[in-house]
């Protein structure tokens, strides 16, 4: 093995600057691998600890009749809070929200919303209600930045709401926005106002009741009480859809780089074959001083794996300083929104250890596969022919 080992290395190291492009050519494939990885890894944790912070929680308990795609089962879903959730809201471990559906009349026209009852000055999610503890009369609003944007409205302005109330009463009040909030999670923001539980219950005639009661992240789940009527959601099922939207980005996205990889590796099968076609008399000879076809066969396979050796060497050069750079300072993500989901505008990629070392094994095997391609025919090929220079 160390002798085939020698004469790889030699071969490789007579070839020069062809060795040194090939190595170059897969190190790129090797690093941008490990570039989107990592960058669809930092876009994978940052959009759930986003929907974590400021919706999921812990998980949370739904009204049997409630269901956020179906907005015509808003006007029953809600119901008074069970005495079993109450400990935990009064430790502050969970905070009930009443959903109602609701008309907002702005300067552009009307438009349907969803009013939200939230607890003021509650720490379960991020929302921020403290700024719901006031109103002076009038009732305090606090709106996501997009729907602002979609109001036309800034902190201090006014809105006309329209609800019907629990016997069917249109209720009109005016709110006024005490705090537009910049979260990158639209399932709080678009489509919705948040307002002072109690007051929105009072003028829905809901006292004491809720649509969900969200429960604080990494709270016990084994330690939440089960009541009749309503459903547990835990943090896995509700951020099932974010979890498919990112997995179908990641495919998409992972493209490129196996295209680009591929071409690296194509890189070298074209070598070998070349190397292969060009060093017949070599084989024969190597053949003729008593070397097994096989060893040939694996002197040449030998030789298509220290590319991977070579290309991950020269990765590690550029792209380890790169990977660490990026790891510290993050990627200026301006137009993260467009993705669909909760991005901030600068992205941290992760890059673990298993990911470095699985793309290393994975270039290392490709090359040394790549390589043994062509190198098969060298099994078929006559020492006689080889010497003369002929291909069988």
């Amino acid at each position: 093995m160390l002798t085939l080992l020698g004469l790889a290395w030699r071969n490789l190291r007579s070839a020069g600057l062809r060795t040194g492009l090939n190595s170059f050519a897969l190190s790129l494939g090797f690093v941008m691998i490990i570039f989107g990885q990592g960058l669809l890894e930092g876009v994978n944790r940052q959009a759930e600890r986003m929907a974590v912070d400021y919706d999921v929680g812990g998980g949370q308990f739904w009204q049997k009749n409630y269901d956020p795609y179906d907005y015509s089962t808003l006007t029953h879903a809600h119901a008074p809070i069970p005495a079993a959730f109450q400990p935990l809201i009064d430790r502050g471990e969970a905070v009930p929200i009443l959903v109602v559906p609701a008309t907002v009349r702005y300067p552009g026209g009307v438009m349907p919303v969803l009013l939200k009852g939230i607890v003021p000055w509650q720490q379960v999610v991020k929302i921020p209600s403290a700024g719901l503890d006031s109103g002076n009369g009038t009732m305090p609003v606090v709106t996501g930045m997009r729907m602002a944007q979609m109001l036309g409205v800034s902190a201090g302005d006014t809105v006309q709401i329209q609800l019907l109330d629990a016997a069917g009463q249109t209720v009109e009040v005016r709110g006024r926005v005490v705090a537009v909030m910049s979260t990158p999670v639209a399932t709080v923001d678009e489509g919705q106002l948040w307002l002072p539980l109690d007051r929105l219950a009072e003028l829905a005639g809901l006292e004491g009741q809720a649509t969900l009661v969200t429960v604080r992240q990494g709270y016990p789940q084994h330690k939440l009480p089960a009541v009749s009527g309503w459903v547990f959601q835990s943090p896995a099922v509700l951020l099932s859809d974010l979890r498919q939207m990112i997995g179908t980005k990641t495919v998409g996205q992972s493209v490129f780089f196996v295209v680009l990889f591929l071409l690296a590796l194509l890189a070298i099968f074209d070598t070998q074959v070349f190397a292969i076609f060009r060093r017949r008399r070599e084989i024969g000879t190597l053949v003729a001083l008593g070397m097994t076809r096989g060893q040939v066969v694996a002197l040449f396979t030998l030789e298509g794996a220290l590319y991977g050796v070579f290309a991950a060497l020269f990765g590690a050069v550029y792209g380890l300083p790169l990977f660490v750079y990026l790891n510290r300072h993050g990627i200026s993500f301006p137009g993260g929104s467009s993705w669909g989901f909760a991005l901030e505008e600068r992205m941290y990629p992760v890059y673990s250890s298993g990911l470095i070392i699985g793309t290393t094994l994975l270039v290392l095997i490709s090359a040394a596969f790549v390589a043994w391609l062509p190198a098969r025919r060298i099994a078929r090929l006559k020492p006689t022919d080889a010497l003369r220079g002929r291909w069988g």
